[in-house]
């Protein structure tokens, strides 16, 4: 019986959201409560006493029975356009409005009870609402007030409106250290920015004390600089680091000239479409990437990055990785928070050095990663064995759970692999959880591994009590971290630190 359910599931349908497919890797758009509802009502309840035993299936016949959960259907290709007619993105809608219907907008992703309670606070809170300035400094966000809202709900509440992940205030204060908004700073933050600053302004910066210090966090102030260094962007010396920043910029518009008129080659064609496809669906409910200006940015930086590196081409969930990267180097020149800024108001020069800077460091990551996005894309594969391995020693519950209710690892860590947990958690915690993987030794390679276990073992209340397959799934796949800042990634991190040492120089921990 749970088998039957597991195929119902996974049967191809335009509205259904589906997994992945295993070049493009996993994506999910928001989840329509209403098939929540019907698949709870539908779903039969397993008789444990005649569960079957769980088949063994390959990565490709897996990927075979599933659909990308961004297909939906045939109209894009009709939408398609050359790159001399892109279609202009329309700004989403004011937070203090609920977005249409047909949209990606917050209100899809309620029901009924808690659309009337949106619309209610959101009726309360318009006069609380600053007013959008023309200069291009950013505006205050009434996120602030939609968490403060969501922050009553009971868990009960939080489980009966999977998925939580649409409903995302517009990820209040992306550039900010913690979620609830930057408090004045302690003595002890402003001792760690003085030794921050002291050593970036060495002769030679010591890149090994600088990855000491960065491993529990790097300050807004000094974070652009600081990741440059530590993904290698940067020499050491600060004699050298205007010319390379100089050279290095040079030569990727230099690409861009070279290249970039190919996109409408035959031989390319496909990649360039695939991009222009996906960068819209980038943070769709962040303004900052709807803007037309920011995604052409993430076009250019996306189509050179797969022409210079045929073995991989670019693959679905490249274009997450960006996001990061150009925030923190947005912030360099904007004192308010990000999400509402209009890139346009930046001096031209200013906007070519995030964009080449963002390419560069982004080259960077990925090539210690890049087996992840080669054909059937092995790294991800190898590690999504190793981290079911691993929560087989960490916690047998779990994994034996996973088991009766016949859930793969691969249906919901494929995409924490191929997104670094980019779609799990709020871009504010990404770019904590990217201080520490600068900072780490193989931080996107081998210490994600640990990082995905503890956060899988984080929710084990949640899973244990979930007692069907459909459940289990759309829980893994929408795990309410809105609310989640600095205080949660860096427990997490310690989680992922303390399972590394008990278990990455001790291969005899993974057997049985």
């Amino acid at each position: 019986m749970a088998t039957d359910n597991k195929i119902q599931f996974w049967r191809r349908n335009a509205k259904v959201p589906g997994s992945l497919q295993p070049v493009y890797g996993a994506q999910h758009p928001p989840l329509d409560p209403r098939i929540s509802l019907s698949f709870a009502k539908e779903a039969p309840k397993p008789n444990a006493l005649s569960i079957k035993s769980k088949k063994v299936s390959s990565f490709h016949e897996f990927a075979r029975s599933t659909n990308d959960a961004w297909d939906i259907g045939d109209d894009e290709d009709e939408e398609f356009l050359a790159p001399g007619r892109h279609t202009a993105v329309p700004p989403p809608a004011p937070t203090s409005a609920p977005a249409p219907p047909s949209s990606l907008g917050v209100t899809e992703a309620l029901d009924m009870d808690e659309q009337a309670e949106f619309k209610e606070e959101d009726g309360r809170d318009k006069g609380k609402m600053g007013s959008r300035q023309t200069n291009g400094r950013v505006v205050k966000s009434n996120s602030e007030v939609q968490l403060s809202t969501a922050t009553v709900r009971s868990p009960l509440q939080k489980q009966q409106s999977l998925p939580l992940r649409p409903i995302i205030p517009l990820v209040a204060r992306i550039s900010d250290q913690n979620a609830s908004g930057a408090p004045p700073m302690t003595i002890r933050e402003k001792s760690r920015l003085d030794k921050f600053r002291q050593l970036l302004a060495s002769p030679n910066t010591d890149l090994e004390e600088l990855r000491r210090l960065s491993w529990s966090g790097i300050p807004r102030e000094v974070r652009p600089v600081t990741w440059r260094l530590l993904s290698g962007y940067l020499p050491a010396n600060m004699e050298r680091r205007e010319l390379v920043l100089k050279r290095k910029r040079e030569e990727y518009f230099g690409f861009i000239e070279q290249y970039y008129h190919s996109r409408t080659d035959e031989h390319h064609r496909d990649t360039y479409r695939q991009i222009h496809i996906d960068i819209p669906r980038t943070n769709p409910l962040i303004p900052l990437f709807q803007q037309p200006l920011v995604q052409e940015v993430f076009e250019r930086i996306l189509f050179i990055w797969a022409i210079r590196h045929p073995a991989s081409g670019y693959v679905q969930g490249i274009n997450d990785l960006v996001t990061p990267f150009f925030v923190v180097f947005l912030s360099e020149f904007v004192e308010e928070d990000v999400e509402n800024f209009e890139v346009s108001a930046l001096p031209l020069d200013t906007q070519r050095n995030i964009e080449a800077d963002s390419f560069w460091c982004l080259s960077k990551l990925l090539d210690g990663i890049q087996d992840n996005y080669t054909f059937a894309q092995p790294g991800i594969q190898i590690k999504v064995k190793a981290l079911e391995e691993l929560v087989s020693r960490i916690d047998e519950d779990v994994h034996s759970h996973f088991r009766r209710y016949e859930v793969e690892y691969l249906q919901f860590a494929f995409r924490w692999m191929n997104n670094l947990l980019m779609r799990e958690l709020p871009l504010r915690c990404t770019i904590r959880l990217w201080d520490t993987y600068q900072a780490e030794a193989e931080g996107f390679s081998h210490f994600h591994l640990y990082v995905c276990a503890a956060f899988l073992i984080e929710w084990r209340k949640e899973i244990l009590s979930m007692v069907d397959f459909q459940s289990l799934l759309m829980l893994l796949q929408n795990l309410p971290t809105i609310h989640w800042g600095n205080e949660e990634v860096g427990l997490l991190l310690a989680e992922a630190y303390r399972l590394k040492y008990m278990f990455a120089d001790a291969p005899n921990h993974y057997r049985r």
